[in-house]
Parts: C-alpha cells; structure tokens; sequence
C-alpha cells in the first residue's frame, strides 16, 4: 500500500506540472499558433501536454490532461484566454453543443494516448514510442475535432457556407490539411524528445523494458 501510494504521488506530481504547463499554454500565445490558414483554425501545441500525461500516467493521466485543454478550450468561445473565431460562432449557435464539441474530444483523445503509448512501448524504444504518441495525439485530435464538428453542426448555416457544397471529406481535408501536418511533426517530435528524457531520467514508476531499449523495470522505494 505504501509503495503503491508513492507511485500514484508521483503521477500526480507529474499530471500537476502538466496541468499548470498546458494552463499557461493555454493562456498565452505559447499554445497556438494562429496562421490564418482554414476557417478560423489555429496550429495547436496543447496536445503536447496532453500526450506527456498519457506517456506519465496513463489513459487516466491523459484523460485528465485532455479534460483540462478541452476546458480550455471551450473558455475561448467566450474570449477567455483569447479567442477563437470558430468556437465564438459555435457557441453563439448552441453553448452546450459547443462545450461538447471543444470538451468530449479531447478527454477522448488523452484516453486513448494512454493505450497508444501502452502499447507501442512493448514493441519499441522510448523516443519511438513517444513520438508514436505525440503523432496520435495531433492526429486524434484533429480526426475527433472535425468529427464533432460535423456531427454536431453540419446541418446549420455556418458549417454548410464553410463546405460551399464540397464532400464532406474534401471539405475537412481542405479545411485542416496544412494545420494537421505541422500539429503532427511539431507534436512527434516534442513528444518524442521530452517523453524520451522523462523515462531515461527514471521519472516514473516501474518502468517496464522497452523494445530495443535498455530501460529496465525498476521499483521505487523512495
């Protein structure tokens, strides 16, 4: 019970140091990068902590994470921490379906890092399967986003005059593709690097071998 109580310590540490990173990404201009490409989209680097929670804690650890970007998120519907243009006229459309669209998809995509990571790591080296996962991340993040969005409100006015009657796949390609490039390199590479040094530094509980590492399991009694 001891041991088990520090191991969780120590995650918990480490989602509050992400947490309070992302937060301050977040509400800076540090977490997004607005290129005027697409309507109203911005390159996002908030994925990043949330990939480095996966890569600590878990699908837990990257739920939480996700849970608090998509909070984030959504507060910019109405001007707080910046603004995003999408999500203004999304909220101003339907507030609860555009605390849906910004919330549930991220929690989702942090979830699912958590068994990205879980698995890749049994078949790789560290910064592998850390690049994996911050690729997925960008990549989840994206394929959820538009998802939700055309979901939610593909019918209504604003999402049928961005489409111009364009296919719906070739409007969300149209719409993402340069964004979605750069989230993934910048976010694989990051992930890759930061995820690579926290688990060769042994900053995290029982550490499992990785594939082609030479990381070992190793038990905290600290």
């Amino acid at each position: 019970m001891k041991k088990q109580s520090k191991i969780n310590t120590r995650q918990l540490t480490c989602l509050g140091l992400l947490t309070a990173i992302l937060l301050i990404m977040a509400f800076t201009p540090l977490g997004y990068l607005n290129l005027n490409i697409g309507p109203g989209l911005a390159i996002t680097l908030n994925i990043i902590p949330v990939a480095l929670g996966a890569v600590t804690a878990g699908p837990i650890g990257g739920a939480v994470t996700g849970a608090v970007f998509g909070i984030t998120s959504f507060l910019q519907c109405i001007g707080i921490g910046g603004v995003s243009p999408m999500g203004a006229v999304l909220f101003g459309i339907n507030p609860f379906l555009a605390f849906i669209q910004r919330f549930i998809p991220r929690v989702l995509d942090g979830f699912l890092l958590g068994f990205v990571f879980k698995g890749v790591k049994k078949i790789s080296s560290p910064y592998i399967s850390c690049a994996v996962t911050g690729f997925c991340a960008a990549f989840f993040n994206t394929a959820l986003f538009m998802s939700s969005l055309v979901l939610l409100y593909g019918n209504t006015e604003y999402v049928q005059n961005l489409r111009q009657g364009k296919n719906i796949i070739v409007f969300v390609c149209g719409s993402i593709g340069i964004n979605a490039v750069c989230e993934m390199i910048i976010s694989t590479v990051i992930t890759g690097a930061i995820g690579a040094v926290i688990i060769k530094a042994r900053l995290l509980p029982n550490q499992q071998t990785f594939a082609g590492g030479k990381i070992k399991r190793t038990e905290n009694t600290d």
